[in-house]
């Protein structure tokens, strides 16, 4: 070969994008089932998985069920789909229990099971979620998606508003440190309206309060409802980059709602200011679907944060794409996984 003509095929291959990475995926926020409690199943579930690159995934229920009220001649699709209310359900957790103890042994290990069925507002509900880690002893590894501030779900719930810094939930943080189990919430930062971080110390307070418990902020604390009426909060990257130095205790959901405006711009371009965020705390941030029920779209939604992975050192990306969700599960179940 002319020695030109290698130099020229030395850069190219210098030079190739990074998409040529080929990242194993852990989702680290997957919902079994959808606001009425129904699922695809397993076998959709497992076909997704192997389609998408994924090895590994947080499994938990819906903790609300929405009501077909008796004036709606249409069964709505979602909980927005109108004004019916929703209501605790604490059945979600048995729903997501048998589908994960039908699977044969050598699946069960990619599913790592999250506690939801219990009304967050209610005092009594440490005791309840303690009767079902005993119920079942170690198929449990984390708490949650905890619903609190949740867009216009929370006005939908039946009962008191439920806040993250409330006494019920911090009974609930108490016992997750003594079972050693992660706790996902579902707290928004803000309201539609206010462009300032109305809830911040509704999430602040346990993170202070409880140093031993492994808090992942689902969506970084945004959400579809928010982005809707304010479309970008520009106080969410210094707040959280203030936060991750403050709280070791504090792990970030990178889920959809985050991707964009956030991680990528309109023309699909990563931020260099959430890249470098994601490069000072590398073990920090992990990736989540956030499915309800229905997995067609699961590879692709986790695929989607590609363009920000390759821009990220390779080493981080793999982490963010699946080691660092695995590293919020129990001590006892990282020990398993590693044999």
């Amino acid at each position: 070969m002319p020695i030109r003509s290698l130099l020229v095929l030395l850069v190219g291959l210098c030079t190739l994008p990074a998409s040529a990475r080929d990242y194993r995926f852990s989702d680290a926020h997957l919902h079994y089932v959808d606001f009425f409690q129904e699922s695809e199943g397993m076998t959709p579930l497992l076909e997704a998985m192997a389609a998408g690159g994924i090895d590994h995934v947080m499994i938990s229920g819906i903790p609300v069920a929405k009501k077909w009220h008796e004036d709606e001649p249409k069964r709505p699709r979602y909980y927005a789909g109108d004004d019916a209310g929703a209501y605790w359900y604490s059945a979600t957790d048995v729903l997501v229990a048998a589908a994960v103890k039908r699977l044969p042994a050598e699946q069960r290990q990619r599913f790592h099971p999250f506690l939801s069925g219990f009304n967050p507002a209610d005092k009594n509900s440490d005791a309840h979620v303690r009767r079902m880690l005993e119920l079942d002893p170690g198929l449990w590894q984390g708490i949650g998606e905890v619903f609190t501030r949740h867009d216009d779900l929370t006005a939908l719930i039946y009962g008191d508003t439920p806040r993250a810094n409330n006494e019920a939930l911090a009974r609930i943080y108490h016992l997750a440190a003594e079972y050693d189990l992660p706790v996902m919430l579902h707290s928004n930062i803000t309201s539609k309206r206010e462009r300032n971080p109305l809830y911040l110390e509704e999430v602040e307070e346990p993170l202070r309060n409880h140093p031993h418990v492994r808090f992942i902020w689902a969506h970084a604390g945004t959400s579809k409802e928010i982005h809707r009426h304010q479309k970008k909060l520009d106080f969410l990257l210094p707040t959280l980059e203030r936060m991750l130095g403050e709280y070791p205790n504090l792990y970030i959901d990178l889920s959809w709602t985050v991707l964009r405006p956030y991680l990528l711009d309109a023309q699909g371009r990563p931020d260099e200011a959430w890249l470098q965020l994601v490069r000072s705390y590398p073990a920090r941030f992990m990736l989540g679907s956030d499915v309800v029920g229905r997995f067609d779209g699961l590879g692709g939604y986790l695929a989607d944060f590609q363009p920000f992975l390759d821009a990220l050192p390779e080493d981080v990306a793999r982490r963010v794409a699946r080691d660092n969700f695995l590293a919020v599960l129990p001590r006892k179940r990282q020990a398993e996984l590693s044999d």
